[in-house]
């Protein structure tokens, strides 16, 4: 994998637009001036409006991330870390995958593979 790696500031979307926050767990390493971000971090998604097609029409918005691909050669004491080229899936309260996170926003300094 490579790319500009992720940290706190970098933008992730679910795939309908909601917003994820990154809780980093070692504020400690930075890249680009903010903490870099490992999968092992938290990742919420807010404001997802996502809902399943039943009649009425359920809400089932995406809640949190896991990452499915990491950097292979970058680590830190917590895990691997991730870039723009990471693969994370967004999913519901009840654990079913709704998508893959969209990654529009890295930071430019520091690239990882």
């Amino acid at each position: 994998m490579a790319g500009g790696a992720l940290n706190a500031a970098s933008t992730l979307q679910c795939p309908h637009g909601g917003t994820v926050t990154i809780v980093p767990s070692n504020p400690n390493i930075k890249a680009g001036g903010a903490p870099l971000v490992t999968a092992s971090d938290t990742f919420t998604v807010a404001g997802c409006p996502f809902q399943l097609p039943t009649t009425p029409p359920t809400p089932s918005p995406c809640i949190t991330v896991k990452w499915t691909v990491t950097d292979q050669k970058v680590k830190t004491s917590g895990g691997p870390t991730l870039s723009q080229s990471s693969v994370g899936m967004c999913y519901s309260a009840q654990q079913a995958p709704q998508g893959p996170v969209v990654i529009s926003g890295t930071q430019a300094q520091v690239k990882t593979s």
